[in-house]
């Protein structure tokens, strides 16, 4: 601060017939002699000093310090009823801030806010989110401790916070110790001085805490006393924020021109110009820089002051200021506004809340090759710098004092892989957390990701439920081998439908051919031949064709076989009835009437099909609400009551046709189908029951693979139980093929 002041009196342009004056006072680190030393300077009780140079007393218009946050804050409320300008170069407690409490409060070293906000980034940058906090007992170490957790909250927790006591009680020292071991916070942020810090730095050497990554404040970041040999074990590595370091030229050799005072320990000759002190070293001025600043922060507003216009003052009836009776508020005034680059072209001057422009460096303390400790400048922070590159850091220049000399990490959970969510834990902090993998149908595509998300309709969850994939369509295909399996039973149906068929044309004058109704069993086999290839429209991707057809083909062909089963098994009832030559009842149900019989009940169900596919016709759709992992590409039957009507007429045609062959069923059974109509009506009565359940049940392709194996195993039953006997006759067994034996068989019946 001398050195500065008369600096500022030698120099001619800056208060030019201007000299400063100044009083020191030691405030001995003790809030009552710092408030006594305050008193003084506001009530002038010290021993007055009298220039006949200058007009009136000099009076004291402004005060450079406190040091301490506590002793700033009396301090200032003291002062700030004169409105007495107070400029601070070491107190950071971000409470000094407001000026409803603290008007003329100044400081040329950033708030604790700026400092919490360096460390935060280093934080985030390192992805520390499980970190412990230790501030001193008052106000420095509180505030800074409530605002880092504040901001450490946004994005992690504080697994502690811990309060250093301003005395040295032994038992809470070790009871802070005892939390570090205990908690598996690996990062540990402490704001306290060096004074206040230094028990608790002894405590955790003796007791050989280490693996711990310190963040220091830049109360104690740059203390060569604890950055000491003995301390590096346990604080190796330690990443501090400091205050920025500044060059004064001159002031080493001022330093060494000072004569000590003569008392018995000094004689006033020592020559200290030769010895390398801690007093003489002017390479680390950070503190000094700042008191450099405020005293040329003080001359600045003083110059301005000066420099006021007549009639164009601040003050009252636009007055200026009178240097020679000047109040303190009149410089408070100017000093708000003061703004100059000093020499080495940094810009001074205060915010709104008259905090100083925030930078910052951060260093890191490493040892050098001869064993001792360097405290190394690795970065900076620079509030000024454009959003997002406030922090600069020169990453192979930090030494991390971990076992793998690499980049410690400190979370309370590991975070959770994508596919995962994160589940907090009962009654503990939000960064513990376990991991849950996502539900099937859900993803997470991020690291840490709060809850998981749906896939859209047709996407579903892929194995590590990171990804939404396009489900997979499922439909009965030819290249299934279902698929294959039940064309190849439905081609081989057909095909013996068409060789039987052969058979009847070729023998079609037989007794055996003859005597069954040629006609009914031609078209009989027609149908049956259709029942078995409408299968194959129930097979591939559905189209808005096979849609149509399936339903419409297999439930007129259906419908056109039970006709003329029931048909021929009218005959046969009618044949047999007919007891009496003069009964000649076959009159009235010639050819032409069964034929039409067959046409009125196959129209029947034309006009059904018609009516379902015109009102509500079946098309091609996708299903997800029975397999929500697979899309069933299907033929949607929207109409279930035209569905039930196509079916339900097949039935009613077939237990009809049941009923009629029962009755029939002890007639001459070479002559008549009876017994074997009868037999093939239970078939296929029994398949279509059961295949209600088991289409209802069925899940996907499955489905269509029931209807075809119903429609296959129906039209197998009739084909084999009708057509087989006959077939036996005709092939195998010709001599029977006749009609002497086949009347011959029916006599003696």
């Amino acid at each position: 601060m001398i050195f500065a002041i008369e600096e500022i009196n030698r120099d001619q342009t800056l208060l030019p017939n201007i000299t400063l004056g100044y009083r020191l006072y030691d405030n001995c680190v003790k809030l009552p002699v710092a408030i006594r030393a305050a008193a003084a300077l506001v009530g002038g009780l010290e021993e007055v000093i009298t220039d006949y140079s200058c007009k009136g007393l000099p009076p004291v218009i402004a005060v450079v310090g406190d040091p301490g946050s506590t002793h700033s804050i009396v301090i200032s409320r003291i002062l700030g009823l004169f409105r007495m300008p107070l400029v601070s170069y070491y107190a950071t407690c971000s409470c000094l801030s407001s000026k409803q409490e603290y008007p003329s409060f100044f400081r040329t070293i950033p708030s604790d806010t700026f400092q919490v906000k360096a460390m935060v980034q280093i934080i985030k940058k390192y992805r520390w989110t499980w970190v412990g906090a230790i501030g001193s007992d008052d106000d420095y170490g509180q505030y800074a401790v409530k605002t880092f957790s504040k901001q450490v909250e946004k994005f992690g927790c504080i697994s502690f916070s811990e309060t250093i006591p301003k005395v040295n009680e032994k038992e809470k020292v070790v009871q802070i110790v005892n939390t570090i071991t205990q908690s598996t916070a690996k990062v540990i942020v402490v704001f306290a001085s060096e004074a206040d810090v230094t028990p608790l730095v002894k405590e955790i050497v003796r007791q050989n805490v280490t693996g711990r990554q310190w963040i220091a404040s830049e109360a104690w970041s740059t203390s060569t006393v604890l950055a000491s040999k003995e301390n590096f074990a346990s604080f190796g590595g330690t990443i501090g924020i400091a205050i920025r370091r500044g060059e004064i030229p001159g002031l080493e050799h001022f330093l060494l021109q000072i004569r000590p005072v003569f008392d018995p320990i000094c004689t006033g000759s020592e020559d200290i110009r030769h010895k390398n002190t801690a007093y003489s070293d002017v390479s680390e001025l950070r503190a000094s820089y700042n008191v450099y600043k405020a005293v040329y922060a003080l001359a600045h507003s003083l110059h301005n002051l000066m420099s006021c216009e007549s009639g164009k003052g601040p003050f009252e009836n636009n007055t200026c200021a009178d240097i020679t009776i000047v109040q303190p508020w009149q410089l408070l005034h100017y000093l708000k506004d003061v703004n100059f680059t000093n020499h080495l072209g940094e810009r001074v001057a205060f915010d709104e809340n008259g905090d100083a422009l925030a930078i910052y460096d951060i260093m890191n303390w490493q040892k050098t090759n001869d064993g001792a400790v360097h405290i190394k400048t690795v970065g900076r922070f620079d509030e000024t710098a454009p959003a997002g590159k406030e922090l600069s850091l020169i990453e192979g220049d930090i030494f991390w004092n971990s076992d793998s000399r690499t980049i410690p990490q400190s979370i309370c959970s590991e975070s959770c892989a994508p596919g995962t969510r994160k589940a907090t834990r009962k009654g503990e902090p939000v960064c513990c957390f376990n991991c849950i993998p996502c539900a099937d149908g859900r993803i997470s595509s991020e690291i840490d990701s709060i809850e998981c998300f749906d896939c859209p309709p047709d996407f579903w969850s892929n194995e590590g439920r990171n990804q939404c994939v396009l489900k997979e369509i499922e439909f009965l295909s030819y290249k299934d081998p279902m698929g294959i399996s039940l064309t190849t039973i439905a081609l081989l149906g057909a095909g013996l439908s068409v060789g039987i068929l052969v058979v009847f044309i070729f023998y079609r004058n037989t007794p055996v051919v003859k005597a069954n109704n040629s006609e009914l069993s031609f078209m009989l086999l027609v149908s049956l031949t259709l029942c078995f290839l409408c299968s194959l429209c129930f097979i591939g991707q559905p189209t808005n064709l096979t849609c149509l057809l399936r339903h419409m083909v297999f439930g007129i062909s259906f419908v056109v076989c039970i006709s003329c089963i029931l048909v021929k098994t009218i005959v046969v009832i009618m044949a047999f009835k007919a007891t009496l030559p003069s009964d000649n009842l076959m009159k009235w149900f010639g050819v032409a009437q069964q034929r039409g019989t067959v046409f009125l009940l196959t129209f029947i169900q034309v006009v059904i099909c018609i009516v379902w596919l015109t009102i509500a016709p079946p098309l091609p759709t996708k299903n997800t609400k029975y397999q929500t992992a697979k899309i069933i590409f299907e033929c949607n039957a929207d109409s279930f009551i035209g569905y039930s009507c196509l079916l339900g007429y097949i039935g009613l045609l077939a237990c009809t046709c049941f009923l009629f062959a029962f009755f029939a069923r002890n007639l001459p059974d070479h002559f008549n189908e009876a017994k074997f109509i009868t037999f093939s009506m239970l078939i296929f009565c029994a398949v279509w029951i059961t295949f209600i359940p088991a289409y209802v049940s069925s899940p996907g392709k499955y489905t269509v693979a029931v209807e075809i194996f119903a429609i296959l195993a129906s039209s197998f039953g009739l084909l084999v139980a009708i057509f087989a006997p006959k077939c036996y006759i005709i092939l195998l067994k010709p001599e029977k093929n006749t009609k002497k034996a086949l009347m011959g068989r029916a006599g003696t019946n």
